[in-house]
């Protein structure tokens, strides 16, 4: 009987190894109400969510971990997701992330300046729920 539990006991634990590890979002955002929503909706779907209100707050985390992916708002007071972007993808550490938008500026030509910039996708707000998800799914699976 000792033996059979510890035999269930380690395939239990070899289903659970096998599965991957969470993969973690950096959700970069001035607006608390946002970052809650986006909050909710990537740990809904089971990712781990770090939070920076500014850019400074964002490069200070950055120092210590590296997410598989950065949601970014264009429109912070400190320093703007462009030229954010941009340091980004100059950090030899930091370059292969997967950096989205996330923006109310939907003008004509505001996509192609966050491409530009090096974002490799774009989210307009109002966020649309479906299309969220089915750019996180993209990006990081």
């Amino acid at each position: 009987m000792f033996f059979l539990y510890n035999i269930n006991m380690l395939s239990s634990f070899a289903e659970a190894s096998d599965q991957a590890p969470p993969k973690t979002v950096l959700n970069v955002e001035d607006n608390e109400e946002n970052r809650r929503l986006v909050r909710r909706l990537l740990q809904f779907q089971g990712y781990n969510v770090l939070e920076a209100e500014s850019a400074k707050q964002a490069m200070e985390l950055l120092v210590s971990c590296i997410p598989d992916l950065i949601l970014l708002d264009i429109n912070m007071p400190d320093e703007d997701g462009y030229s954010l972007t941009v340091k980004l993808k100059m950090n030899p550490s930091l370059n292969k992330v997967p950096i989205v938008a996330i923006t109310a500026n939907a003008l004509k030509g505001d996509r192609e300046r966050t491409f530009q910039a090096g974002c490799d996708g774009y989210i307009e707000k109002p966020i649309d729920i479906e299309a969220f998800l089915d750019t996180m799914n993209r990006f990081i699976g």
